[in-house]
C-alpha cells in the first residue's frame, strides 16, 4: 500500500512539474497569456466533448438497459447470458461509468488538439475575398470549415459508439436475438437503434453538404501539377450535383429510419439505405467517371481551361506572387563597349566574394581564440555602414558557447561556470586578404566598426542546453592578456530557483536530482531553457511557422536574433498547396538541419511573412511585430491572443535597417513559380513553360541550389538594391531559362517585389551547371585546380553568383582552397564569366579585366588575395628583392598558361622563394618589421 500510495504521488508530482515549470518559463518570457488561453481552451474541450461523449453514450446504454425486455420465458440464447447479467449486475453503475468515463476521455483528449481549429473559428476575420465557385468568403474554408468537419467527425465517432453501446445492452438483456426463433429485435430495441441509424444517416447528409464546399479545397491529381487544389470540370459539373442528390437521398433515408418509431418495422429504412449506398456507387463514382472518359478527355484543354484559369489566380494570391514582374531578357550583351561593360560590371552588384556557407572554419581559426567558443556551420549576410557610411553586404557570426571544447566537462562546469558566448566577428563580403576574410569585428572582447554593445550571447543558435546564473558560482566569461575573467549574469530573464518547490519540479523535469540539493545554486540563482532563438518564438507563438534561418543584428547597441514567422492555411479555395519541409530544402538544409523547417511537413496553400520577431541574446526577450498588417490569418490570431504582437508602428529605424526578405518565403515562392509564372490556363496545361530549380552545380549533393542575398541592380532600376535571387532551368535540362530577383531591403517602396527576368526559348544561355562544367573543362583552368589541389589540399566551390549585365548574364564564383597543413579554407582564386569568355585569376579584378579585356576603373580596389604590387620601401635590398619576387611570380603564371611547363613553373616557383627569402632578410637586419610579405 505505501508502495502504491507512493507511486501514484510521484506520478501526480511529475504532471505537476511539468505544468508548473511550463507555467514558470512562460511568466519569465512575459506570455502568461498565450499559456493560459492554450491550456483553457483545451481544457475547455476536453471536458465539453468528453462530457458529451460521455453521457450520449451512458444515456443509451441506460436506454437500452431500460427498454430491456421481461426475461421470464427465456430462450437458450438469453439463458447462456444469464451468467453474464448476474455477474455484472452489482457492478453494474460502476462498469457504466467505467465506459463512459473512458470514451469520454478518449474524445476529450481528442477534441483538446482542435484547439487551433475552435480558436480559429471563434475569432475569425473575413478575408473580404470569394471563392469563384460557390462565392463564400475564403474565411468560410480557411476559419469554418475545418470546425465542422471536426464536429461532423466528432458526431460520427458518438454515432457509431451509441450504436455499438445501445446493441450490446440489447443482446446482453434479451432485445436482440442471433439465434433464437421468432422475431429478432424487440419493437423497442427496434426503435432505439432505427433512432441512432437515423441519425448517423442523417450525419452523412451532413457531410454530402459540406462534401459540395470541400470540393474547393480537395487536392487532386492533374497532369498539369501533382498538388492540384480546386474544382475540375468533373467536380463542376458531375461531382457536385451528385453530393446534392446524395444530400437529398440521405435526408430522406435518415427521415425513414426516424419513421421506425411509429411503424415498427425495418422494412423502408432498409430499403432507403440501400438505395443510398447504390446511388453513392452510381452518382457518386460511375457517373462522374463517365464524364471524365467522354466529356473531357476528348478535349480536354477546352474543358478545364476555365477551371485552370481560377487556380492560377487563386494560387498566385495566395503565396504573394501575383504581382510578379516577367519581362523578356535577351540573355545575350547589347553593348560592344568593352569600356563600359568593365565599369557596368562594378556597378551591377557589390560581388560577394566571401561565401558565408564556405569560410566558417576561416572563422573559427582565426577568430575563434578559446576552444569553448564556435561559430554556427553558416554565417549570415548583413549590411552594415563603412567608415565613409555606404553599406556593404558583410559576413558574420557570433562567437558562441561551445561545450565539446570546453577543458573537462562536468555538470558545474556545463551549466554553471561556461554560460555564454562573448561577441560578434563580421567581415567585409567583396574583399579578402592573403586569402582571409577582411575583418571589420574582431578579437576578443569584439571590437571593429560596430561600436559598443553587450557582447554576451546567452541565447544563440548553439545554445542548447540549460544553464543556472546569477548565483553563487561565478561564470567564465572571457579571457585575455591579464587572464581570465569572470562574470555574473545580470540579464534577468530565467526562472528564479529560490523556491525549494521551483527546485524540486526542475529537478524532475530535467531529470537532474542535483538541482534540488547543490550547494551551487542558492540566493538569485536563474535558470535559463528553451535558449535557441527559434524555439523561443515557437513557444510564445505555437501558431507561427518559424523560418529556418534566424540570423543576428547589432541593433540599439544589444545583439538580437532576427526570426521570421509565418501564417499559413491549408484552406484557401483553388490554391495548389505545397509541403514546406520539401518546398524549402536545399543545398544547405542537407547538410544543416538548423536551417530546415522539419516540423512543418503539413500541406499549406497560403503564407504570409506575418510577423518579425527578435530575441534578445543576452536577456532573452521575445519581441513579436506585426509585420503584414492586411494579413486576415494573423488578425484571427491576434484576436485570440490579444497584446502579444506589437503593431509594425513599434519597429525602431535601426532594426528596420537588418530586417530582410526571408530565405523559405522565397523558396516556396520559386517553387511556384516554376509552374506559375504563366497566366494563361492553355500554357499552363501544355507544360511547355514548366522550369526548375537547379541543383547546387558547386557541390555533389543533388540538391536545389540555394537562394543568395547580394546588393545588386536589376535592368529596370537606377542603384543597387538587397536581394535575394537565383535561377531556373527548364525542365529536364541545364540551360538558363529565367533569373529570378526579389528587392529584400525592408522599409523601401519595392520591398517584396519579384522580378523574373525570362530567356527567350530560341536561343541557348549556359545554366548553373553548365557554366561549372565549362569552369572544370577548360584546359588551363583544370591545370590550375590541378595545381591548387597539390599535396593534400582541397578545392571548395564558393556560391555560384549570377548577376545581369547589360543584357547577358555575368557568373561569379570564388573558389577556395582547404589544406597544405591549414585546417580552414582560403580564398585563392575567382571564376569569371561573361559571354563565353572565362577567367580564373587570383583577384575578381583581374578576373573581370581578363574577361572584358579591359582594364577597370582605379577607383575600385580589387580583393587583396596577395597578388597586390610590393609595398613601397627605403631599402634599396629589400625593392630589388621583391621586384625579383614579383617577376618570378608573373613567369610562373606565364608558365601555367604554356602548356603549362611544370619545369618552368617549379624554377619560378624556387626563384621566388629565394627573393622572399632575401627580402625578409634584408628588412629583419634594417631593423625593419618582422612581418612576411606574401605573394
Amino acid at each position: 500500500m505505501t508502495l502504491g500510495v507512493l507511486a501514484v504521488l510521484g506520478m501526480a508530482f511529475t504532471m505537476f512539474a511539468g505544468f508548473w515549470t511550463d507555467w514558470l518559463w512562460y511568466r519569465s518570457v512575459h506570455y502568461s497569456s498565450v499559456f493560459t488561453t492554450t491550456l483553457s481552451t483545451k481544457i475547455g474541450l476536453f471536458f465539453v466533448f468528453g462530457l458529451l461523449m460521455a453521457l450520449a453514450v451512458g444515456v443509451n446504454i441506460w436506454l437500452a438497459h431500460r427498454l430491456r425486455p421481461p426475461l421470464s420465458a427465456m430462450s437458450m440464447e438469453q439463458q447462456s447470458l444469464d451468467r453474464y447479467r448476474m455477474g455484472i449486475a452489482p457492478y453494474k453503475r460502476w462498469l457504466l461509468f467505467a465506459v463512459t468515463s473512458l470514451v469520454g476521455l478518449i474524445a476529450g483528449a481528442s477534441a483538446s488538439s482542435q484547439w487551433r481549429t475552435w480558436l480559429m473559428w471563434v475569432n475569425g476575420v473575413p478575408f473580404h475575398e470569394k471563392d469563384p465557385q460557390f462565392h463564400l468568403d475564403v474565411a468560410f474554408y480557411a476559419f469554418d470549415l475545418p470546425w465542422y468537419r471536426f464536429l461532423l467527425g466528432f458526431g460520427f465517432a458518438a454515432a457509431i459508439l451509441c450504436l455499438i453501446a445501445a446493441a450490446l445492452t440489447h443482446y446482453l438483456y434479451g432485445g436482440l436475438r442471433v439465434t433464437s426463433p421468432g422475431a429478432r429485435a424487440t419493437a423497442a430495441a427496434t426503435g432505439h437503434l432505427s433512432v441512432l441509424l437515423g441519425v448517423f444517416v442523417a450525419l452523412k447528409a451532413v457531410a454530402y453538404w459540406l462534401d459540395r464546399y470541400g470540393l474547393a479545397v480537395k487536392s487532386s491529381d492533374f497532369k498539369a501539377t501533382d498538388d492540384w487544389t480546386g474544382l475540375r470540370y468533373v467536380d463542376a459539373n458531375a461531382y457536385l450535383p451528385a453530393k446534392t442528390i446524395l444530400f437529398c437521398i440521405a435526408v430522406i433515408c435518415a427521415l425513414l429510419f426516424f419513421a421506425t418509431l411509429w411503424r415498427r418495422t425495418w422494412q423502408l429504412p432498409v430499403i432507403g439505405f440501400g438505395l443510398m449506398v447504390l446511388s453513392a456507387i452510381l452518382i457518386g463514382g460511375l457517373y462522374p467517371a463517365i464524364v471524365q472518359k467522354f466529356q473531357v478527355q476528348p478535349n480536354e484543354q477546352a474543358k478545364e481551361a476555365p477551371y485552370v484559369q481560377k487556380n492560377l489566380k487563386a494560387t498566385r494570391e495566395a503565396y504573394g506572387i501575383g504581382d510578379t514582374e516577367v519581362t523578356k531578357y535577351d540573355g545575350v550583351s547589347t553593348t560592344s563597349d568593352k569600356t563600359r561593360l568593365r565599369s557596368d560590371a562594378n556597378d551591377a552588384a557589390s560581388i560577394r566574394i566571401m561565401d558565408p556557407n564556405i569560410v566558417s572554419p576561416t572563422f573559427q581559426q582565426l577568430q575563434q581564440m578559446k576552444n569553448f567558443y564556435g561559430f554556427p556551420t553558416n554565417l549570415d549576410v548583413d549590411r552594415y555602414p563603412t567608415k565613409d557610411g555606404k553599406e556593404q553586404d558583410t559576413v558574420l557570426g557570433l562567437r558562441e558557447l561551445n561545450l565539446d571544447g570546453v577543458p573537462k566537462n562536468n555538470w558545474i562546469n556545463d551549466h554553471f561556470r561556461y554560460t555564454h558566448g562573448y561577441g560578434v566577428v563580421a567581415a567585409k563580403g567583396t574583399e579578402a586578404k592573403d586569402g582571409e576574410p577582411v575583418f571589420t569585428e574582431y578579437d576578443l572582447p569584439s571590437r571593429g566598426d560596430l561600436g559598443t554593445y553587450q557582447q554576451r550571447i546567452y541565447y544563440g543558435e548553439k545554445t542548447s542546453t540549460y544553464s543556472i546564473v546569477g548565483g553563487p558560482q561565478k561564470e567564465i566569461d572571457y579571457s585575455d592578456n591579464d587572464g581570465e575573467k569572470t562574470t555574473s549574469y545580470e540579464g534577468g530573464s530565467g526562472v528564479n530557483l529560490d523556491n525549494p518547490v521551483n527546485r524540486a519540479a526542475y529537478a524532475v523535469a530535467f531529470n537532474e536530482p542535483q538541482i534540488l540539493y547543490s550547494g551551487a545554486i542558492g540566493k538569485g540563482s536563474r535558470i535559463l531553457y528553451n535558449r535557441t532563438p527559434k524555439e523561443r518564438v515557437e513557444a510564445v507563438a505555437p501558431w507561427l511557422t518559424i523560418d529556418g534561418d534566424a540570423y543576428p543584428a547589432v541593433v540599439h547597441h544589444r545583439i538580437q536574433w532576427i526570426v521570421d514567422a509565418y501564417t499559413t492555411t491549408n484552406g484557401y479555395p483553388y490554391s495548389s498547396r505545397t509541403t514546406l519541409g520539401d518546398t524549402t530544402a536545399d543545398s544547405l538544409t542537407a547538410t544543416n538541419n538548423s536551417r530546415a523547417v522539419v516540423a512543418q511537413q503539413n500541406q499549406v496553400n497560403y503564407i504570409r511573412n506575418s510577423v518579425k520577431a527578435t530575441v534578445d541574446a543576452y536577456t532573452g526577450e521575445v519581441k513579436l511585430y506585426e509585420w503584414d498588417t492586411k494579413d486576415p490569418v494573423l488578425k484571427t490570431w491576434m484576436k485570440a491572443f490579444p497584446g502579444t504582437v506589437q503593431p509594425k508602428s513599434a519597429i525602431s529605424p535601426e532594426l528596420m535597417g537588418h530586417l530582410r526578405y526571408p530565405q523559405d518565403l522565397f523558396k516556396v515562392q520559386r517553387e511556384l513559380l516554376t509552374r506559375y509564372h504563366v497566366t494563361d490556363a492553355e500554357t499552363f496545361l501544355t507544360g511547355s513553360e514548366v522550369w526548375q530549380v537547379p541543383d547546387d552545380p558547386t557541390n555533389k549533393s543533388g540538391n536545389a541550389v540555394p537562394p543568395y542575398y547580394l546588393s545588386m541592380k536589376m535592368p529596370d532600376q537606377q542603384k543597387q538594391a538587397f536581394s535575394l535571387s537565383t535561377t531556373f532551368t527548364p525542365n529536364g535540362r541545364d540551360n538558363l531559362s529565367a533569373f529570378m530577383s526579389v528587392d529584400a531591403e525592408a522599409g523601401t517602396g519595392d520591398y517584396g517585389r519579384i522580378r523574373i527576368l525570362k530567356l527567350p526559348t530560341s536561343t541557348t544561355v549556359d545554366g548553373p551547371k553548365q557554366v561549372q562544367s565549362k569552369f572544370n573543362s577548360e584546359q588551363e583552368i583544370a591545370a590550375a585546380i590541378k595545381l591548387l589541389k597539390g599535396g593534400d589540399s582541397d578545392i571548395e566551390y564558393g556560391n555560384l553568383l549570377t548577376v545581369p549585365l547589360d543584357g547577358g548574364l555575368l557568373y561569379v564564383e570564388p573558389v577556395y582552397v582547404r589544406g597544405g597543413g591549414l585546417k580552414y579554407p582560403l580564398l585563392r582564386k575567382v571564376l569569371v564569366t561573361y559571354e563565353g569568355r572565362t577567367a580564373f585569376e587570383n583577384t575578381l579584378g583581374d578576373a573581370l579585366d581578363k574577361v572584358f579585356d579591359t582594364k577597370g576603373p582605379t577607383t575600385t580596389a580589387p580583393p587583396d588575395t596577395g597578388t597586390t604590387k610590393p609595398p613601397a620601401t627605403g631599402n634599396p635590398t629589400v625593392q630589388q628583392a621583391l621586384q625579383d619576387a614579383q617577376k618570378a611570380f608573373d613567369a610562373g603564371q606565364q608558365a601555367l598558361k604554356e602548356g603549362p611547363d611544370w619545369g618552368a613553373y617549379a624554377k619560378a616557383q624556387q626563384d621566388l622563394r629565394d627573393a622572399l627569402k632575401r627580402a625578409e632578410d634584408a628588412q629583419s637586419k634594417a631593423g625593419g618589421t618582422n612581418g612576411k610579405n606574401k605573394s
